[in-house]
């Protein structure tokens, strides 16, 4: 009896094996949790386990020890239409710009949320907007990038890209760069759309769907790639300038060895930051890609923010952490909203603040992590970092709702 049982679960398991295989082939990139939903459920239902998929933690109630005010709320388009974007807030020339997945564009008063302009574009969304000088710049899953007037709304030009635009474009001494989901980082003139430079990577068969925006800094254009390394270019032509390896696979399964650099990098006094999925938190230098410290603990995909001293990020289970700019150390880990799907943290004044998954904006002590207040505004999920001006909080869900909110 138990070798008839031992070979149907064989059998069950070699199913399921080539069922996940057939998907990874037909789905290529996929979205972080997509693909542990899908993973947990073929194994549940196969394997003939019970269901230990690992539920997000309910809200308890507590005693606020600040009071929100919701300042205004408006809604842009259809938002991210549910899918997994990199559709997140600007703020220049006294507007927040927004975009959403069927081409809307509007540009809003910071202090009332009262339209100023808005544009159809009929282009599908899924990167920006970037801000440039008189321009905002956005990339879009049909391998375009489009720039409008920051004023008007007026459409500049757009140009063809090589694949979908997954990050948010940024824009340096006249240059436009932007990563796509093929590998490639591709440099166009702000004023033309005219293409200046290109560097082809290649892309992992396995990894997560999406890619971290570049950074520019000084001379060079810096970004992290499917492959867990940070490599730079020279913003002027491309050219190849350093590469470091920060993040290693490991396992025995393709999930296992799943590394990706999906996060934004930030960089504090000639220092740059990038987590990774699966494979650590590390500092390196601007200069020459030198690694200074890595923290191999952590893993993230949702991005980074800091303050003058510490680091902050949510990692792949939801915890909210404080690290050591200096060492990578970590300080403190806020557990209480397990597996919310909360958004990369940004950290103001006193506090750190995050959205989930059903529309709650979370606000931390930096001093402790402990929760101070939140407020729910939207049903739909926070996917976006909240943007933070002048002590103001502005959050973009997935749903189109777009808010102000302030401690009062």
């Amino acid at each position: 009896m138990n070798q008839a049982n031992g070979e149907r679960r064989e059998a069950k398991g070699f199913f399921a094996f080539c069922l996940l295989s057939c998907i990874f082939l037909l789905t290529g990139c996929a979205a972080v949790d997509t693909l542990k939903e899908g993973v947990s459920g073929i194994s549940d239902y196969f394997l003939g386990g019970e269901d230990n998929a690992d539920p997000p933690n309910v809200l308890v109630e507590y005693t606020p020890e600040i009071q929100l005010e919701v300042l205004w709320k408006e809604s842009v388009g259809v938002g991210a239409d549910e899918q997994s974007l990199k559709l997140i807030p600007a703020i220049g020339s006294g507007k927040i710009l927004a975009a959403d997945r069927e081409g809307v564009v509007q540009a809003r008063s910071l202090t009332t949320g009262n339209l100023i302009w808005a544009t159809e574009t009929e282009v599908h969304f899924s990167g920006g907007p970037g801000l440039g000088a008189g321009s905002l710049i956005l990339g879009s899953s049909d391998a375009e990038v489009v720039a409008l007037d920051i004023e008007t709304g007026a459409v500049l030009w757009k140009s063809t890209v090589s694949s979908e635009v997954l990050s948010v474009p940024v824009v340096g001494d006249g240059i436009v760069v932007v990563r796509t989901t093929d590998g490639s980082v591709i440099a166009l003139d702000e004023k033309t759309g005219g293409k200046r430079w290109s560097y082809e990577r290649s892309v992992p068969a396995l990894s997560v769907r999406g890619t971290g925006s570049p950074l520019i800094v000084e001379d060079n254009v810096i970004g992290g790639y499917d492959n867990g390394k940070v490599m730079a270019l020279r913003l002027t032509d491309g050219k190849y300038v350093w590469e470091t390896s920060i993040a290693v696979s490991k396992g025995r399964s393709e999930i296992e060895r799943l590394v990706d650099l999906d996060v934004d990098p930030i960089v504090i006094n000639g220092v740059i930051y990038v987590a990774s999925y699966q494979g650590g938190l590390a500092a390196i230098s601007e200069l020459d890609g030198d690694v200074l410290w890595r923290n191999e603990t952590i893993s993230s995909h949702s991005g980074l923010s800091h303050d003058s001293r510490y680091l902050y990020l949510s990692d792949t289970q939801s915890h909210v952490m404080q690290l050591d700019q200096r060492s990578g150390a970590s300080l403190w880990t806020q557990k209480d909203l397990h597996q919310r799907r909360l958004t990369a943290p940004a950290a103001y004044g006193n506090y750190v603040v995050a959205g989930d998954f059903e529309g709650y904006v979370h606000w931390f002590s930096n001093l402790d992590g402990r929760q101070l207040g939140r407020v729910q505004v939207t049903e739909g999920a926070i996917d976006a970092k909240p943007v933070v001006v002048d002590n103001t909080v502005y959050v973009y869900a997935k749903d189109g709702t777009l808010a102000a909110l302030k401690v009062r």
